[in-house]
């Protein structure tokens, strides 16, 4: 009874209208939530990580179009035109300045989602995308190719923001026992954006010569449909309640995001969490640094391994991959005509192998998803320059058999690590380490996928048939790597996640530090704490409600 009363005192809900609705309450509930939030991840998704796949892939289409407009502008300064490798160089520095502008971005993300708040950070990130828009509409007619670079930095920033920012948002929006099903959506949302990027640069869409501004510039209508969409949404709970102090907005939003009612188990675990870490600095949670992170000797090995697999992310030439599609499918023998429709397949593999691991997630685990992926991906490197050579050497065929390694190396790597390397720092770290481990993550990955966007032409140009050796090294040692130093997260609590990293690390906690890290028993049954569910997982979740 006492139960009872205090859940109808957190919704906030007058009992007469709960029963004059004619609805069963757990129906209602979980119908709201399944709607709320789903509504919330989408608009949330589609300016961001959406936007980093969506910019990744669009940049391809218009490569041989912007490296003549490079020509003609500098002819007409100028007098001269570039070389091939000038023009391949200045190329590359645009392609990479959204390297740099992600760097920046990530960087950001920490700073705007303590002082704003993650809903308010995503808002407030479309500016850099309608700035480099604008930019890119007029370069043309200001025969500037500069104003292009300066877009592409822009559209880093904000991508660099959104991928932080967004994983953020979605694990503390969510329910526990289905925070992980939330959280990979932004890898879902990732690919659908590579895949919808190449399909809009196609030649009989916006792929044409005379369209080319306006492909690039195409990524402000899914910002414009953020910021007419998530403000009806409601902030991150625990945000609200944690870094915010804020009791009775945290209520209301998460009122809203379960359909009407705040759960009263669910508010009891976030107050726990805000008791904990004001036993930890003996006042008000305060967000971390990235400098107090790296001096806190309890948190190193964590740190060590999203760093190792942030880094590995994007030094495995995954996205490089979309970056230069145009020149790995031409150095595999395939038909400079042909190449935008084989581009579309990459796009739609990872696309497909991110909704296959949402179902995989919680059969497989969190580390055999990483691990394995790698080691895949480093059989489709061997297979990839094997058939490399043979092709360099006649052997009929191996332009096809390329291709499909390069179509296989992409299903592995959304199979693992495009998907779970962006929530490990959202299951590991606590509510007040969490944004500065983001910022950590964003940078490792951010850099590596600098260097790689500026070496990868290079690479291709001077190792040849053996380009994808050095990608070969990284999934090799990543694989071993992350095989010995992550333990499995799938079902588990923060603090038996730190315990098993301890225990990895030979070191020993005191019992009673441990046992107050600890979430009541029935808490945590309740929710499955850490464990994450796929959609189709939810689905049935409801048909058994519904049936109960």
């Amino acid at each position: 009874m006492n139960s009872s009363c205090e859940t109808r005192k957190l919704s906030g809900e007058p009992e007469e209208t709960r029963k004059l609705s004619g609805e069963p309450e757990e129906t209602r509930k979980l119908s709201g939530f399944t709607r709320t939030l789903a509504l919330t991840v989408c608009s949330a998704a589609i300016g961001g990580t959406f936007q980093y796949g969506y910019n990744i892939s669009i940049i391809n289409a218009p490569t041989n179009y912007i490296q003549s407009f490079i020509n003609e502008t500098y002819a007409e300064r100028w007098g001269t035109v570039l070389e091939t490798p000038q023009v391949t160089l200045v190329w590359t520095l645009i392609v990479s300045a959204f390297s740099l502008g992600g760097w920046l971005g990530a960087l950001l993300a920490g700073p705007l989602s303590v002082r704003f708040g993650r809903k308010n950070s995503l808002l407030l990130n479309n500016s850099f995308l309608l700035v480099g828009a604008v930019l890119v509409l007029t370069s043309r007619a200001a025969r500037s190719f500069e104003m292009i670079l300066v877009a592409r930095f822009l559209v880093g920033v904000n991508s660099g923001v959104s991928m932080n920012v967004q994983p953020m948002y979605f694990g503390e929006s969510a329910p526990t026992h289905q925070r992980g099903a939330v959280a990979f959506s932004s890898a879902v949302f990732t690919a659908f954006g590579i895949f919808l990027g190449q399909v809009v640069g196609l030649t009989g869409l916006l792929g044409a010569e005379p369209h080319w501004p306006y492909l690039l510039a195409s990524n402000a209508l899914p910002g414009l449909i953020q910021l007419l969409t998530l403000p009806w949404f409601p902030e991150s709970p625990r945000y609200l309640l944690i870094d915010r102090g804020d009791r009775e907005a945290c209520v209301r939003a998460l009122a809203r995001l379960r359909g009407g009612e705040a759960p009263a188990l669910e508010m009891e675990e976030m107050l726990q969490e805000q008791e904990q870490q004001k036993s930890k600095s003996g006042s008000a949670a305060s967000a971390k640094t990235p400098c107090s992170l790296f001096k806190d000797p309890d948190l190193r090995s964590q740190l060590r391994t999203v760093m190792a697999a942030s880094s590995a992310m994007m030094l495995c030439g995954n996205d490089s991959i979309y970056f230069y599609a145009y020149y790995i499918f031409l150095a595999a023998g395939i038909p400079p005509e042909n190449i935008q429709y084989i581009t579309i397949g990459t796009g739609a593999s990872e696309l497909t192998a991110s909704i296959l691991s949402n179902l995989l997630i919680e059969r497989v685990g969190r580390r055999y998803l990483l691990v394995g992926g790698y080691g895949l991906m480093s059989c489709w490197s061997v297979v990839f320059t094997v058939a490399l050579i043979l092709q360099s050497r006649g052997v009929a065929g191996m332009a096809y058999v390329s291709m499909a390694c390069v179509f296989a190396y992409i299903l592995s790597f959304g199979l693992g690590p495009a998907g779970v390397t962006g929530i490990l720092p959202a299951e590991i770290f606590d509510q007040t380490a969490r944004p500065a481990a983001y910022m950590v993550a964003g940078s490792c990955m951010w850099i590596s996928l600098f260097l790689v966007g500026m070496l990868f032409p290079f690479i291709v140009k001077y190792l040849g048939s053996f380009c994808f050796l050095p990608f070969l090294a990284v999934c090799l040692v990543s694989a071993v790597f992350l095989g010995l130093t992550l333990p499995e997260t799938k079902g588990k609590t923060l603090a038996e996640i730190t315990a098993e990293f301890d225990r990895k690390n030979g070191v020993k906690k005191k019992e009673e530090e441990r046992t107050s890290m600890q979430v009541d028993e029935p808490v945590r049954e309740h929710y499955q704490l850490g464990k994450a569910r796929s959609f189709t997982s939810l689905a049935q979740d409801h048909d058994l409600k519904n049936g109960n």
